[in-house]
């Protein structure tokens, strides 16, 4: 399977990945707890999205790496890019997209990991909540 095309709730925002991910993290921190995403990650030449989007980054932390995209409309989390400061620091090497927007189906036999991003330092590995799982095929809506 190729080409993913995902959209947010009102269809308003769309995103076309070239290849399935070979994982998707459920972070347990706040910041992807309270967005309600499932992350891919990218490198952001590879992503094309159509659609308006609204940025926010997190004002808890002193130098945020991320600034999360969601739909002008529905306010659906749709994607994140690197802040400034993250790009001048490592180059605009990567961005997450929200894989809450692909149909399920079409993420089958993909790799699910937790990450402990609540005792994450910001520094080295994560550890993880529980162990990974492979998503499986559901059937077809009637």
């Amino acid at each position: 399977m190729g080409m993913l095309n995902l959209s947010c709730l009102c269809g308003q925002v769309h995103i076309k990945i070239p290849k399935r991910p070979d994982f998707i993290n459920e972070c347990n921190c706040t910041l992807c707890g309270k967005s309600g995403a499932r992350w891919a990650y990218f490198h952001p030449s590879e992503i094309g999205i159509e659609g308006t989007t609204k940025g926010y980054s997190r004002e808890d932390k002193e130098d945020p790496a991320a600034e999360i995209q969601f739909c002008a409309n529905c306010g659906s989390t749709t994607h994140f890019v690197l802040t400034a400061s993250a790009v001048s620091k490592f180059g605009n090497i990567q961005m997450g997209v929200n894989m809450r927007l692909a149909d399920e189906r079409d993420l089958a036999g993909i790799e699910l990991r937790y990450p402990d991003g609540l005792a994450w330092s910001g520094k080295g590995g994560f550890d993880y909540v529980q162990k990974a799982r492979i998503i499986g095929r559901r059937a077809a809506p009637i």
